[in-house]
């Protein structure tokens, strides 16, 4: 079967693109309005800002034929946005009309003592009955958005599944032929998979639905999630290999350490259970990171048969090349984003970025964090931060913000603050890291990658008074990184931190402790896991 894609130009189709082909169809792009009303299954990946979703349909002629195809009830498919395009507009784009199918408005999460964005795996609650997902078993899927579709009464003949998140919300929808998901199946691995053969399987005669499903009354919930990260760089022979530093030093009796194939290893991280793959790409040829073509081909075949989401980072800001042409930094991440990855990570960038904005105290709209987060929205925009330790034998001593630390400094000092650093941590700035955090988080950011250069290589376990003093500062979402050594170390930093994610690489990469052993010791400690 050929399937038709609804590719629009805008971030990450090449998965659903993958996903589809993966399942044994061919998959063909939608080129003109007739294609839309023609395609025997289309799928709309939602990919995007709400508004700039609509605007991109609306440019290209889609919008009447979207609302054409949905009311002859033919096959069709959407996923995340799309789901929200289905609405009469979005608190996202004020002013901006959705397709107007489903009466209603999309609103922003408000939820206490959660993150937002809602980023990982979370379950659904079927409502009724729908073949799409007749496999489904309570399985964790995957979510990233801002924000979501209400209950209410006048869409009841709509809703096929809810979801917790602080508020019950509606996570799927659907109407004979039409289904619309909020997660993305094409990124919740063999479940999300399932899903989707059953739409590419599905016979498209009008699918019936009379009795309603039967669903668990407990609340769906979060998981928290075990990322495994890929530091990937050139060694002296021009290879890409992935390497692990010590405190950031990446080399070993003067070569760099090799501990792999980066395709080869996201590949099995992802077979052992990954909840997401990270590359931060730390290599020399990063200063013209879109001639980066070496890294990007590790994305396009990571992406292959990858099916949860990929995060990449290094080299992400504007630059001019050999041939003096300049590229911002939406243009290097727009190129990545089609190359497979799902969130963009921004490192040094996002310290000069904060470093300009509380000099003048305004937005320029152009920093690499506001332009990404506009066009893609928040939730595709990573902050990687590389803070380490700076001791003080008293709060007086500095104005930058100081905790009571129970590791001493070298001197018995009792008090420390963490200064950011840039250049792969080899330069310090005058910068602390609930500067850099609460500011990225205002300019757009949607996530915290929060690493330690102190715990970097050490396996001594996370830094968890760093962790705590962000995971207050901000309501996104953070990734605690740097110094995890065995599985009982991530139980603590899910109980005694509200981190939202843990990240690891050495000794995954080493097979000193495998995912799988640590998500079993944190499932059996009562936490929430995929």
């Amino acid at each position: 079967m050929v399937i038709t894609l609804l590719d629009y130009g805008a971030g990450n189709v090449r998965s659903v693109r993958n996903a589809i082909r993966k399942l044994g169809c061919s998959v063909r792009d939608v080129q003109s309005p007739d294609d839309i009303l023609t395609a025997e299954k289309l799928i709309f990946p939602g990919v995007g800002s709400f508004g700039l979703v609509m605007n991109r349909l609306r440019e290209s002629g889609y919008i009447a034929p979207l609302r054409q195809r949905i009311a002859e009830n033919k096959p069709f498919l959407g996923i995340c946005v799309a789901l929200q395009a289905l609405y009469e507009g979005s608190e996202e784009s004020p002013g901006v009309a959705g397709l107007g199918i489903i009466p209603g408005q999309i609103v922003r999460f408000a939820v206490k003592d959660l993150a937002v964005p809602q980023i990982g795996w979370n379950g659904i609650k079927l409502v009724k009955q729908s073949p799409l997902l007749d496999d489904y078993h309570n399985e964790k899927l995957y979510f990233v958005h801002s924000y979501h579709a209400q209950i209410a009464a006048e869409t009841k003949d709509w809703t096929l599944a809810l979801t917790d998140y602080g508020r019950e919300f509606v996570s799927a929808v659907e109407k004979g032929n039409v289904t619309a998901f909020q997660f993305h199946p094409e990124k919740s691995g063999a479940a999300g998979l399932r899903i989707l053969a059953r739409y590419l399987e599905t016979s498209s005669e009008t699918i019936r639905v009379s009795t309603p499903a039967v669903f668990p009354p407990d609340k769906t919930k979060i998981a928290k999630r075990i990322i495994a990260c890929l530091d990937v760089r050139s060694n002296d022979h021009g290879d890409l290999v992935v390497t692990k530093g010590d405190q950031y030093d990446v080399r070993h009796e003067g070569e760099v350490r090799n501990l792999g194939k980066p395709v080869e290893l996201a590949k099995r991280y992802y077979e052992e259970g990954a909840d997401e793959v990270t590359f931060l790409n730390i290599t020399g040829f990063r200063d013209f990171p879109l001639a980066d073509q070496p890294m990007m081909e590790v994305l396009e075949k990571a992406s292959e048969n990858v099916f949860v989401p990929l995060t990449i980072g290094g080299g992400i800001r504007e630059f001019t090349d050999s041939a003096n042409k300049s590229y911002s930094a939406l243009d290097v991440a727009s190129a990545y984003f089609r190359a497979g990855a799902d969130k963009i990570s921004i490192g040094s960038d996002a310290v000069y970025t904060v470093e300009e904005y509380l000099k003048s105290g305004k937005k320029t709209g152009k920093s690499s964090i506001e332009q990404i987060s506009i066009v893609y929205g928040a939730q595709a925009v990573v902050v990687s931060v590389d803070p380490r330790r700076v001791y003080v034998a008293s709060p007086a001593e500095t104005s930058h913000a100081v905790l009571q630390t129970v590791f001493p400094g070298p001197k018995g000092e009792q008090y420390c603050w963490y200064q950011c650093t840039v250049k792969g941590g080899r330069e310090g700035r005058d910068l602390d890291v609930v500067q850099l955090v609460t500011t990225c988080e205002e300019l757009g950011a949607g996530e915290i990658l929060l690493n330690c250069i102190d715990r970097d290589g050490t396996n001594s376990g996370f830094d968890l008074e760093l962790i705590n003093m962000v995971k207050k500062a901000v309501s996104i979402p953070v990734i605690a990184s740097s110094g995890a050594g065995n599985a009982a170390h991530f139980i603590d930093v899910f109980c005694k931190t509200g981190t939202d994610a843990a990240l690891a690489a050495g000794i995954f990469h080493r097979q000193e402790v495998a995912i799988g052993e640590v998500k079993e010791a944190v499932r059996s400690a009562g936490i929430e896991i995929r």
